[in-house]
């Protein structure tokens, strides 16, 4: 099976992306994979200031906590990114995580398979697309990978309130077990 890494950006306690994410990772184990999990609460990442050193050295310049993420997302077979949806568009954290993944553009990444799981308090179907359309554009830039599936979780806004939802817990965790 895969080595999947699941990267949750949102900062809030009681985080109802998180508490999806939770039943995603448990579909993918449950299926096999080998997963890990990376919160970006607590972490030290700073903006890229567009030097594009890393293209270079495939390193940053910035010594922050994204330089452990990047190498933990260049080992992985399948990148899975959760978002709580802000304003139609993927949350500030998880945008600031992909432009300081560039070092990885002119390396022999292992990630193929990558997928999108997000939450919002609207629940009309064309709420996530922005942020989908996002990630695609990171996407793009790597011609080995794809986007491989995206589910959103609409209908939850207050911290904790996806406890309560355990039709999209159940969505959640059999999207985990489709992981590829």
């Amino acid at each position: 099976m895969s080595k999947v890494l699941v990267i949750t950006s949102s900062l809030r306690v009681k985080s109802n992306s998180d508490r999806l994410a939770e039943e995603l990772i448990k579909g993918a184990k449950e299926a096999g994979h080998d997963v890990e999990h990376i919160s970006l609460k607590g972490k030290d990442i700073r903006f890229c200031k567009g030097c594009l050193a890393c293209q270079k050295t495939q390193r940053c310049i910035i010594e922050d906590d994204a330089a452990e993420i990047v190498g933990k997302v260049k080992d992985a077979d399948t990148l899975v990114f959760v978002t709580p949806i802000y304003y139609y568009e993927m949350s500030g954290q998880m945008k600031t995580l992909l432009d300081r993944l560039n070092p990885l553009y002119t390396t022999d990444y292992r990630f193929r398979n990558i997928y999108m799981l997000s939450t919002a308090a609207e629940d009309e179907e064309h709420v996530p697309k922005r942020a989908v359309s996002g990630l695609q554009g990171w996407i793009d830039c790597f011609e080995k990978a794809s986007l491989a599936g995206s589910l959103f979780c609409g209908g939850i806004s207050d911290a904790g309130e996806a406890e309560r939802h355990k039709a999209e817990l159940a969505e959640a965790c059999e999207f985990g077990k489709g992981l590829i």
